[in-house]
């Protein structure tokens, strides 16, 4: 194993596949598209979590799909899970877009803080001012901060784009609310971001453009630049509460398992060097947001990594049968349109950490909550 062979990416499309494997998996994606449709099974974590104030403050997210609840089936893309078995264990078994059986990170914290159960799509046109106001988000599967690497996944919504349906947004409060109270609106709020780990993955994806402009060590440092740029400018939009999420192991995604292990069937564990270069990249950013912290209220860094290298080290402490593949079809490859109508899917997911092959169940992702609730809590102080 190489640190230049093929990873997969966090969150999308096998548009990255290197060799005769990319014709084979290309050739299912056209296969399956047509055949996607309905949903299934139940909610495991509990609908309504105690709250932590009456303040209500309102959650903006930005991001890739750990935190798209389904913007992507608004816009032209193969990156989309708006179909079974996805939402599976979601409330009345919707799939809702959201890369998971049920809830998300930001909907267990929407939920705790009680602005709403669930936090919207941006993108959902239906949503009313009320909804708007108490929470939604822009993010979208397939993302990431270099401008790259959204066009080589699908098309999907880059996170300049989001930040300008951001913008677009706050025109729509103003509108409907006037400036002071749209401003006084964002001036309570708490902005969460959770992006990074497609652009990694993108870079050392065969072929590679950034891999041929950049040494890691220099790419991460571009990827910090266009954070820090990112953050500057959700500030000058009026954001002053921001936490922003970290990498996970990325060596331990069964997709990355599966395409880049000597024995991927029989051996299965995590690949060191990737998790390795998501580990630096984390500190790097720990202390980038450091420095920029005298600019804003609050400005937090959430820790994803650790949480989800515990469930891998320490399965059965978190009630885990299997951790290095998914519940969707074989949990080596599937994801996306690969997990669909047609796949055979686990019967109990709360017992796997990963949902398909790149995305954690519900079940891991309200652990990843509780560890993170000691931030969220200093967050939604008044």
């Amino acid at each position: 194993m190489g640190s230049h062979n093929f990873i997969r990416s966090w969150v999308a499309i096998p548009a990255l596949m290197g060799s005769s494997i990319l014709h084979v998996v290309v050739f299912i994606v056209i296969s399956t598209i047509s055949n996607i449709v309905g949903a299934s099974s139940s909610l495991k974590q509990s609908d309504h979590l105690p709250l932590l104030n009456q303040s209500l403050s309102p959650l903006f997210v930005f991001g890739d799909s750990t935190v798209d609840p389904g913007n992507n089936n608004y816009i032209f893309t193969v990156a989309k899970c708006n179909f079974p078995p996805y939402g599976r264990d979601f409330p009345n078994h919707v799939p809702t877009g959201r890369f998971s059986n049920g809830r998300l990170v930001t909907d267990f914290i929407a939920s705790y803080i009680g602005v709403k159960e669930n936090i919207p799509p941006y993108l959902d046109q239906s949503l009313s001012l009320e909804e708007l106001t108490t929470g939604v988000s822009f993010a979208s599967g397939g993302s990431g901060y270099d401008p790259l690497t959204s066009p080589s996944i699908g098309g999907v919504i880059t996170i300049e784009r989001q930040l300008q349906y951001f913008r677009e947004f706050k025109a729509r409060l103003e509108e409907g609310m006037g400036r002071k109270t749209m401003q006084r609106v964002l001036s309570n709020a708490v902005f969460l971001v959770s992006s990074g780990t497609n652009d990694l993955n993108a870079y050392f994806g065969t072929p590679s453009l950034r891999r041929q402009q950049y040494t890691l060590p220099a790419y991460r440092h571009f990827l910090l630049h266009l954070v820090q740029n990112f953050l500057q400018g959700l500030m000058e939009e009026g954001a002053q509460r921001i936490g922003v999420v970290g990498l996970p192991p990325i060596g331990c995604l069964p997709t990355v398992i599966t395409w880049d292990s000597q024995s991927p069937i029989y051996e299965r564990k995590c690949l060191n060097a990737y998790s390795v270069a998501a580990r630096e990249y984390n500190q790097m950013l720990q202390d980038r947001l450091r420095t920029m912290r005298p600019r804003f209220h609050k400005l937090a860094y959430i820790e994803i990594y650790k949480p989800l290298e515990d469930m891998v080290q320490n399965p059965t402490k978190f009630g885990f049968d299997e951790v290095n593949k998914g519940c969707c079809g074989s949990g080596l490859f599937e994801y996306s349109v690969l997990c669909n109508p047609k796949s055979i899917v686990c019967s109990d997911a709360s017992k796997y950490l990963f949902w398909d092959a790149v995305h954690p169940t519900q079940a891991a992702y309200y652990y990843i909550f509780n560890t993170a609730r000691p931030t969220i809590d200093d967050f939604f102080k008044t």
